[in-house]
């Protein structure tokens, strides 16, 4: 059966009129763009969907990663990287060198491209107005031949406080905001903060009515061989079991954790997408179906 274009218009009507004015933070990571000969592809696919998302009405904020390129840059200048739990072990030259990934790189990058397709793009970071500011992170404890150990983990932050006036002034100016997830301690040093734990925290400072996180895979996999194993749908009270069990494993604990951060604070929903997947934004938030995992609070049904 052919689907008609015509139809696909009209499915998508109520959606583009629940969802006219609101708030939707779009978390876009390097994982969502692994290909590197597709990446500019891709970016440019991702760009021009969250672009026809501001035309229609919607108010997108951009929070980016960089996880690959950080890699892909620390090899290059010979230093090998280390990650715990999921989140970057991050020294002085480590720090240094996302950064400039992040803002120099990454983040002027989607705002060239969103001027291309005719929005008005506005590149970020935690420092501009005190945005992000965060502490150090407490450094993680993993077991080492039978003993307990801190493993210090650097420059690596985490949120104290989201000041969203200026994001909003931005909006209410008509501008796309892209911030890379770079933050400042009240002592002015500066941390990486995971992009996913970015985008949740700005989501919930927000009252975003949705928190989209785009990353290379369709979604939270039962088996992670399997890409049709994806599960549609996650509820709050699920997420603990599903980590204990290791169907959330690594990465994707930071994602599911943002996701619950956000979830608790009022966002509607979270939905982690396949940022690869030609237009997979437009298809979960306007389609029936989706196609990806949302995360929700099942005591709202």
């Amino acid at each position: 059966m052919t689907v008609k274009f015509e139809d696909v218009l009209i499915e998508s009507l109520p959606y583009i009129r629940e969802f006219s004015e609101s708030v939707m933070v779009i978390k876009v990571g390097g994982n969502a763009m692994l290909n590197p000969e597709k990446t500019t592809t891709i970016m440019e696919s991702i760009i021009q969907d969250i672009v026809l998302l501001h035309f229609v009405g919607i108010n997108p904020i951009i929070v980016h990663g960089g996880g690959p390129e950080i890699t892909e840059k620390m090899e290059k200048m010979g230093k090998q990287p280390k990650f715990v739990g999921g989140l970057r072990v991050t020294d002085d030259d480590t720090l240094e060198i996302a950064t400039m990934v992040l803002v120099g790189n990454i983040n002027t990058k989607m705002v060239s491209l969103i001027n291309k397709h005719g929005g008005k793009g506005v590149g970020l970071n935690g420092l501009d107005a005190n945005l992000i500011m965060a502490h150090k992170k407490k450094n993680p404890k993993i077991i080492v031949d039978g003993n307990e150990e801190d493993i210090d983990i650097g420059w690596v932050g985490e949120t104290e406080i989201i000041n969203p006036r200026l994001l909003k002034m931005m909006i209410e100016n008509n501008y796309i905001p892209v911030v890379s997830p770079v933050a400042v301690d009240k002592k002015g040093q500066m941390l990486n903060i995971n992009a996913d734990t970015v985008a949740g925290d700005m989501a919930a400072a927000l009252g975003a009515k949705k928190l989209i996180m785009m990353t290379d895979i369709p979604g939270v996999l039962r088996d992670v061989k399997d890409k049709e194993s994806r599960i549609s749908k996650i509820t709050l009270s699920e997420i603990d079991g599903l980590i204990k069990d290791e169907v959330i494993t690594s990465g994707m604990i930071p994602k599911i954790r943002g996701a619950e951060v956000a979830v608790k604070s009022g966002v509607e929903g979270v939905h982690i997408i396949n940022g690869s997947t030609p237009h997979s934004l437009l298809l979960e938030l306007f389609t029936n179906t989706g196609v990806g995992t949302m995360i929700y609070d099942d005591k709202s049904e």
